[in-house]
């Protein structure tokens, strides 16, 4: 099956080189599902790349009956982070032009607070499909708008980042994020909720449930909208889950390629996608539940004072 490469500018240089975002689209033969994964938004998160790498040469292998929908894959989502060098050390987590974590950039495009009950009274009686799509295009909508408010003004690089990613990511139905951890880490994922039943599929042994949010990341500021959206028809009686999930997956550790978490990962993936009836494989149930730890019980511990760990 042929891959899809594009590239999108993404930025100038003073040099006057370009930096671009290279995208790889499979399209399945039928089916409407949307899936995008990407990698290294963090600039030392480098293990995702790895798994993108393997997911493409996988479904490459393909024929386009095999898949349901379109896969979406960014590998390097973000080659400003990734550029981000000091000698044999990565500084790309923060913005070198405003300071911010480049994963707490991305704001709610549907305000929260915005007023949904006449969008609601339109849609209560339709089908969960036929309010997804209505939705989808509210979204797209607001988004749109947006945009156009901001290119009349000028904006910064990091809204501009932003505004890209959003664009390729926001009428997909699964988005899925990986990163690794900044120092040695266990494998994991981020699960948000209304979403446990499909968490086993990813076969880690370790999830953390999203019951509260610190805001802005990409992940969140995917799924806020279908999740408020939700609590909002709950509220008149009528109990809908979407079938849009997001995920951050975190592999291993940063600046390394543990192949052990790679392997991990594009089979936690694959399985997934299986089981959503995006590919046509035989789907693996876990011999362990995922085990889920709510956020808001993790415990941070910080050194007493300087020096080096010897052991612990």
């Amino acid at each position: 099956m042929d891959v899809e490469n594009k590239l999108i500018d993404l930025q100038t240089l003073a040099s006057g080189d370009i930096l671009q975002l290279q995208t790889y689209r499979f399209q399945g033969h039928k089916g409407t599902k949307k899936i995008y994964i990407q990698a290294n938004l963090h600039g030392a998160e480098i293990i995702g790349n790895a798994v993108i790498y393997e997911l493409i040469r996988y479904f490459s292998t393909l024929k386009s009956r095999d898949i349901e929908g379109e896969i979406l894959l960014i590998p390097f989502c973000n080659p400003t982070a990734v550029n981000q060098r000091n000698l044999f050390f990565s500084t790309g987590r923060y913005s070198p032009y405003d300071g911010n974590n480049w994963n707490r950039l991305f704001g709610n495009y549907i305000n929260e607070h915005s007023n949904l009950d006449s969008f609601i009274q339109k849609n209560i009686n339709l089908t969960r499909e036929e309010i997804q799509d209505n939705y989808y295009e509210k979204i797209i909508h607001k988004f749109q708008q947006k945009i156009s408010y901001s290119q009349s003004r000028g904006i910064s690089f990091s809204e501009h980042y932003r505004n890209q990613l959003h664009l390729l990511s926001l009428n997909a139905n699964y988005v899925i994020d990986i990163h690794s951890s900044s120092v040695n880490s266990i494998d994991y994922l981020y699960c948000f909720d209304r979403r446990q039943k499909t968490v086993d599929y990813f076969l880690l042994d370790y999830a953390i449930l999203m019951d509260q949010y610190d805001g802005y990341a990409f992940d969140e500021a995917f799924l806020n909208p279908w999740l408020f959206l939700e609590k909002k028809f709950l509220q008149t009686g009528r109990n809908i889950t979407f079938d849009v999930e997001s995920w951050t997956l975190e592999l291993g550790s940063g600046m390394q390629i543990n192949e052990e978490s790679v392997t991990k990962g594009v089979q936690g993936i694959l399985n997934y996608l299986s089981a959503k009836k995006v590919l046509n494989l035989e789907v693996r149930l876990p011999k362990n539940k995922t085990k889920l730890i709510p956020k808001n019980t993790l415990k941070s511990y910080y050194a007493s004072q300087g020096g080096i760990i010897r052991n612990r």
